[in-house]
């Protein structure tokens, strides 16, 4: 399979073509040739497609599929699809399923079903059985397995330490232990930003010192033990404070921050709408602009999307009942690049790699080709036309978002939207 990207800007701050508007040729899954202009020959699929910019693929560090177990709300096959046209080549995908994923033959599994594929899946196992809280899963079986991770989706780690042994534990074959910031005893049932907002339209609320408290209590716990902590999700102010501070005392520690949290604030409750119920929650304008400027730092690693499809009977109740949650590959790069602009967005789209040890391909001659393919400049409103996943329970509806993914060519294999 050859192909010509034509006149294709060049995002990768690695390559000696970074900013440079340049033809690609790729053949066989490989960039073969990069050149000013390269001539078309009869076998080539020549792709022209207006302001075309690629950079290395892009990963997400954290999304929901549902299968096995839910189904009903996205299966893999879908979920992969949608990630693909987001303009994601690899994605990480939680233990959000039943039964949970926690051994090795959940992993095969996850694996088994992405063969062949365009997007790469890996897996993320539970820490611990059932993501219980109890017991440590089978983390180095499930390692060997092809788990990139070890996380008990949304679920706080509650015993200390649990915690202390699986830094310890996972040391020994380079394992990478997740912690959701959330101290739940001092969240207790709350369901929004504990604020002016929440007071005003009589919603519990969730404090930000229930997830700056988990953060400096695995920090404390991370200096002891040593070994590799990643921290998802974060949103508030302090919080980007807290591992600034400990990134400077050279702890081995990344976090993430979901899409939501830096384009949206409680500001969007105003009609108790449960699309916006989601967690960690939204918070203020003071804690998104913290956020922001800690990304462009480099204190938060990467944007995720937080991916999770919720199917309408626990997403269209009563706020207190409805499920945390919303689907966000879709409109993922269109936020990260409104507010960030074209370079720190795909840095911010591709910085999770290394943590997570996944493979990165500098866009160069002789390397393989794992691309993601995206024009910048094209402002539009997300609407319910532009979901993918099977789910629609999107906290982006109606949002203003900026530049639209064309596709991937990732694994030999060429996806993209339609017109």
């Amino acid at each position: 399979m050859k192909i010509l990207l034509k006149s294709a800007t060049i995002v990768d701050a690695s390559s000696k073509h970074h900013l440079i508007k340049r033809d690609v040729l790729i053949e066989n899954g490989k960039i073969s040739k990069i050149a000013a202009t390269i001539p078309s020959s009869e076998k080539t699929k020549e792709l022209s497609l207006k302001n075309l910019h690629i950079s290395q693929g892009w990963f997400d560090s954290s999304v929901s599929f549902g299968e096995p177990g839910f189904e009903e709300r996205e299966t893999i096959e879908n979920g992969l699809k949608t990630a693909a046209l987001s303009g994601f080549t690899s994605v990480a995908v939680n233990a959000n399923s039943f039964p949970v994923t926690d051994s090795k033959g959940h992993i095969k599994f996850l694996k088994s079903k992405a063969e062949g594929n365009a997007v790469n899946l890996y897996p993320i196992g539970a820490l611990t059985v059932g993501s219980k809280g109890t017991d440590l899963a089978e983390l180095y079986d499930m390692q060997n397995e092809g788990a990139v991770s070890f996380y008990d989706y949304k679920n706080p780690i509650t015993n200390a330490n649990l915690l202390k042994i699986a830094l310890q534990y996972t040391q020994n074959f380079d394992g990478l232990v997740q912690s959701f910031p959330f101290e739940k005893s001092v969240a207790r049932n709350g369901m929004v930003n504990e604020e002016v907002n929440s007071t005003r339209l009589g919603l519990k609320g969730i404090p930000a010192l229930s997830e700056e408290l988990q953060i400096i209590r695995d920090l404390y716990i991370l200096e002891y033990t040593g070994g590799k902590l990643h921290i998802p999700t974060i949103s508030t102010k302090k919080s980007v404070e807290l591992i600034k501070e400990a990134k400077k005392k050279g702890l081995n520690v990344t976090c993430s921050v979901a899409v939501f949290n830096l384009i949206l604030t409680d500001d969007v409750l105003e009609d108790f709408d449960t699309i916006y119920k989601l967690l960690p929650p939204l918070r203020t304008k003071e804690d998104t602009k913290a956020l922001l400027k800690g990304l462009k730092d480099g204190t938060i690693d990467g944007i995720t999307s937080d991916h999770n499809p919720i199917d309408v009977e626990h997403k269209k109740t009563e706020f207190e009942h409805a499920y945390f949650g919303s689907i966000g590959l879709e409109g993922c790069f269109g936020a990260a690049n409104m507010l960030l602009g074209v370079e720190d967005s795909v840095k911010a789209l591709t910085g999770l790699k290394n943590s997570f040890n996944i493979p990165s391909e500098k866009i160069d001659e002789g390397n393989f080709a794992k691309l993601t393919l995206f024009t910048p400049e094209e402002n539009w409103e997300f609407s319910e036309k532009n979901i993918i996943s099977t789910s629609t329970n999107t906290a982006l509806l109606g949002v203003k978002l900026k530049g639209k993914v064309y596709g991937i060519f990732s694994n030999n294999k060429l996806v993209l939207n339609k017109k």
